[in-house]
């Protein structure tokens, strides 16, 4: 059997999801999360095969920061990203975090469950209508783009610096470059621009 765990933070959406890879041959859902810290603690208890993962999760850390964390940790557990964001900076993110696999929420309980499968053994999986999508490259470093994810879930210059072991005046560095590089007239602007684009 294929173990899965499920992480999604819409509860009817995870247990439609858990209901129907448990009617799938050969696939059983043994553990669901809403979060992205909770989805960790259960992958390290329950050790799946497969960590079925949307990308927009609450809490600050979303659903590719949890595709790196588990490949990281977890070698042997294989993230496939469902989701409803279509845009190619998320699917270059998720690929480079490690994901085996990126799948949109529109897809069919068949194509859900194949996916799981191939993933399971080893293949990658890439939703046909994101095959033709040709990202444009992120402007940002990994270090701007960071800061300007936590700044986009409200997190002050202060709170950045405390959360990564910085200071202040190095995360407004951050933030300004990344203002600029994006050619956005304010933060909010800049956040709007990346958020658009896939790039945070």
């Amino acid at each position: 059997m294929i173990r899965v765990l499920v992480v999604d933070d819409h509860a009817v959406v995870r247990a439609g999801l858990v209901a129907l890879l448990n009617t799938a041959l050969g696939i059983e859902a043994v553990g669901e999360a809403a979060d992205a810290q909770s989805g960790l603690t259960e992958a390290v208890r329950l050790r799946p095969d497969v960590a079925l993962l949307d990308i927009d999760l609450p809490g600050g850390t979303d659903g590719i920061a949890l595709a790196a964390a588990l490949t990281a940790r977890l070698p042997d557990c294989r993230p496939l990203m469902l989701t409803a964001l279509d845009r190619p900076g998320h699917l270059e993110r998720a690929l480079r975090a490690g994901a085996r696999g990126y799948l949109l929420k529109s897809a069919t309980a068949e194509e859900t469950a194949d996916a799981v499968r191939r993933v399971a053994a080893g293949g990658r999986v890439l939703d046909p209508r994101m095959r033709a999508s040709r990202p444009e490259p992120c402007p940002l470093t990994e270090r701007e783009a960071e800061a300007l994810r936590l700044a986009a879930v409200g997190a002050t210059a202060r709170e950045i610096a405390a959360d990564l072991f910085l200071s202040v005046g190095t995360v407004r560095n951050r933030l300004s470059s990344a203002v600029g590089k994006l050619h956005a007239r304010t933060l909010v602007d800049a956040i709007g621009i990346a958020q658009r684009h896939g790039w945070i």
